[in-house]
C-alpha cells in the first residue's frame, strides 16, 4: 500500500462530516508537516504552496474536499473501516472525494521542489463542500491570492468536466384568502399556485448551453393548509433550478419573476455555473492525453470559484453517497499519474 493509499485509509477511518472535519484536517496537516511542507490552516481548511513559489508567476490551485455526507442507511459494511478487498478500498469518502484528494496531493508533492515551473502550485484540502458551507473553500479564497486556474478533484472517471451546472433554490409563496371550505368564500392559495407550478414544469428557456444543455427546473417541496375545512391563504413551494452558463442567475431570476404570480425569493446566489473554453491549454492537454470532455450536472466547489476551473478526478460519480462506497486502487494510481501528466504539459 502506497503512502497515499494509506493516507486515504486513515481519512476513511476518521469521521469528517461537514462542519466536523477537525480530525481529518489535522491528519492532512500532519502528513504535510512530516514532509517538511509549510502549511496554513483556517477553520478546517489546509493549504500549502510549492517550495519555489514566485509571486510573479501565475498560480494553479489543486483543490479537493475532505468532508463527507452521513453514511447511506443501506450500508452493509462499517463506513469507517477502510476494507481492502479485490483491488477495492471500501469506506465513506473513499470515492467522494478521498481518491481525488490524495491523488492531487501526490501530484503536488511530485512537483513541490521543482525550480523550473512556469506556474506556482497551491494544494488546498477544504471543508464543508457537501453542504456548500461558508467555512469551506470560499472562506480562504481571499488568502490564496490571484488564481489563474483551479483543478477541482471530484470523481469523474478521470474525464474532463469542462462545464458544471450551478444551483438556484427558490422559495415561492402564492397567496390567497382564508375561508370556510363548506362555503363559497376565500381564495384557495393552492389553486393560485397551480399555474405557477405548471409553468415551472413546462417552461423551456430559449438559450441552451452547448456543454450543459437546457436549464432544469423542478418543484420539489409544497406546503399549504392547516386543517381540512379551512381554505388555505398561503401556499409555499420550493423550486430546484439547475443553472447553466447560458444565463446569469440574475437573468434567470428576472425571467422567473416576470412569468409567475407567486413571490419568489432565492435562498442564495452563490452556487454559479462554470465553463472553461475548449481552447484553454489544460483542456487541450487533456484532449492530447485522450481524455473526453463533458458537462457535469452535479455541483461542486467550482460553483464558489470566481476564476477559471476544470473538474477532473479518479472514481465514479455514480458511487458518490452510495452504500458501501469504494474506489479501485488502480483508479488512485491512474489519478496520480493522470494529474502529473496533465500538469507536466502546462508547467
Amino acid at each position: 500500500m502506497t503512502a497515499f493509499t494509506e493516507l486515504l485509509s486513515r481519512l476513511i477511518a476518521t469521521p469528517s462530516f461537514s462542519r466536523e472535519e477537525h480530525d481529518t484536517a489535522q491528519l492532512l496537516a500532519d502528513f504535510l508537516s512530516e514532509r517538511a511542507v509549510p502549511l496554513q490552516r483556517k477553520h478546517n481548511n489546509v493549504w500549502a504552496a510549492n517550495f519555489h513559489f514566485d509571486p510573479a508567476k501565475p498560480t494553479i490551485l489543486l483543490n479537493s474536499h475532505h468532508d463527507t455526507v452521513k453514511p447511506n442507511p443501506a450500508y452493509t459494511l462499517d463506513p469507517f473501516d477502510p476494507i481492502l478487498r479485490e483491488d477495492k478500498l471500501y469506506g465513506l469518502g473513499s470515492n467522494d472525494a478521498g481518491a481525488a484528494l490524495v491523488s492531487l496531493l501526490a501530484a503536488f508533492l511530485h512537483f513541490y521542489h521543482r525550480p523550473d515551473l512556469t506556474h506556482n502550485l497551491l494544494f488546498a484540502a477544504t471543508a464543508e463542500e457537501e453542504i456548500s458551507g461558508l467555512n469551506g473553500v470560499e472562506s480562504i479564497l481571499p488568502e490564496l491570492g490571484d488564481i489563474a486556474l483551479a483543478i477541482v478533484g471530484e470523481p469523474t472517471l478521470f474525464q474532463m468536466a469542462v462545464a458544471e451546472k450551478g444551483l438556484l433554490v427558490l422559495d415561492c409563496t402564492a397567496r390567497g384568502k382564508a375561508g370556510h371550505a363548506a362555503r363559497e368564500e376565500g381564495i384557495n392559495a393552492i389553486y393560485e399556485a397551480l399555474p405557477d407550478i405548471e409553468w415551472f414544469r413546462s417552461y423551456r428557456f430559449p438559450k441552451v448551453s452547448p456543454a450543459l444543455g437546457p436549464i432544469k427546473m423542478s418543484v420539489t417541496v409544497l406546503q399549504a393548509g392547516t386543517q381540512h375545512n379551512v381554505v388555505p391563504a398561503e401556499c409555499r413551494f420550493t423550486v430546484d433550478v439547475r443553472c447553466t452558463d447560458a444565463y446569469s442567475q440574475e437573468e434567470l431570476l428576472d425571467i422567473i419573476r416576470s412569468q409567475v404570480r407567486a413571490e419568489v425569493q432565492p435562498r442564495s446566489m452563490r452556487l454559479r455555473p462554470s465553463a472553461i473554453p475548449m481552447e484553454h491549454p489544460i483542456v487541450q492537454a487533456g484532449l492530447a492525453m485522450g481524455l473526453s470532455a463533458y458537462g457535469s450536472p452535479t455541483t461542486s466547489d467550482q460553483a464558489l470559484m470566481p476564476f477559471t476551473s476544470i473538474k477532473i478526478g479518479p472514481g465514479d460519480s455514480a458511487r458518490s453517497h452510495s452504500a458501501d462506497e469504494f474506489v479501485y486502487l488502480q483508479e488512485i494510481e491512474q489519478g496520480i499519474a493522470g494529474y502529473i501528466q496533465l500538469l507536466e504539459q502546462i508547467l
